[in-house]
């Protein structure tokens, strides 16, 4: 009987995952047995998704021609139904035709895929830049200006305790106990996630600072490396209130597994009033060590 519950949920899950892919729909964070590419959260994402499906599309199509015509060929002339071998060498047309066809296809194809790199690696006119900075094994956020106003805001963002303490050799906790919310968050939680603004064209500047990383979030449609000494840019323009979560996508250590990624979409007024807040904590951490800097040095005797 066990077996045959294991089977049926194993089954159930599979339907579920058809039906997904059936409906196209998807969640934003990739979901386990989920079929096909996420179609993220912004207007990228949701380019590169499309992009994906015409070139999944074409190659269905090619797949039941090149196959149906393979399996009529041996059902039809098969030896056993008399059917003799024809004597040609070419067929001019039928040449001319499987060349002519895929160069079509190929222009039609990176057409899209062409423009959507052009507007990609476009970062002009960005409303707000975040410095994304890898650590092993935690990444630094650096609000570096929003709306041309510079921001002091900047802190470190690591795994978060429960699944820390959850992933210690003989801990005995169970990691489907790690929860945000109903959210099964194991390794995909982080103590401070990146906040951010909806419908807000951001730029981020991505470094490392010791070994190369990755940061991969797919709701936003791309994964750019942190390299220590280069600075690589992307942006993005989430249009939907959200949680969305990635990990580093480089092979950075033995903690690798360790450093996910959490970014939190807000509405624009209420990332501005978290904004202010943090630079108010920001101001009132940095006043003692300004005040201590500016004591002269025979009164500090």
């Amino acid at each position: 009987m066990a077996m045959i519950s294991s089977g049926v949920r194993r089954a159930s899950r599979v339907f579920a995952a058809l039906a997904l892919l059936a409906s196209g729909t998807a969640f934003a964070n990739p979901e386990p047995w989920q079929l096909n590419m996420t179609r993220g959260v912004t207007p990228i994402s949701q380019r590169i998704h499309d992009v994906h499906m015409i070139a999944l599309w074409v190659c269905v199509g090619i797949g039941i021609i090149v196959f149906g015509a393979m399996i009529y060929a041996m059902l039809k002339f098969r030896k056993s139904k008399g059917a003799v071998p024809a004597q040609f060498s070419h067929n001019s047309t039928l040449e001319a035709i499987w060349t002519v066809v895929p160069i079509i296809i190929l222009v039609v194809m990176a057409w899209p895929a062409t423009k959507l790199l052009v507007d990609m690696a476009d970062v002009e006119n960005s409303d707000m830049t975040v410095k994304v900075t890898g650590y092993q094994w935690k990444w630094r956020y650096e609000y570096v200006d929003y709306y041309k106003k510079a921001t002091g805001v900047n802190f470190i963002s690591s795994l978060d305790a429960e699944s820390n303490r959850i992933r210690q050799p003989g801990s005995g906790l169970d990691p489907k106990s790690a929860k945000d919310g109903s959210y099964d968050s194991y390794l995909l939680n982080v103590d401070k996630p990146l906040v951010v603004p909806t419908g807000v064209k951001i730029r981020f500047v991505i470094t490392g600072d010791d070994v190369i990383h990755s940061w991969w979030v797919p709701s936003l449609g791309w994964k750019q490396d942190a390299i220590p000494g280069i600075i690589n840019d992307q942006w993005t323009q989430i249009e939907t209130p959200g949680v969305y979560r990635g990990q580093c996508a480089e092979l950075c250590g033995k903690d690798h597994g360790f450093m996910p990624i959490v970014v939190k979409a807000v509405p624009k007024a209420e990332f501005e009033q978290w904004l202010a807040t943090q630079e108010a904590e920001a101001a009132a951490a940095k006043a003692p060590a300004t005040a201590q800097a500016n004591v002269p040095a025979a009164t500090q005797g």
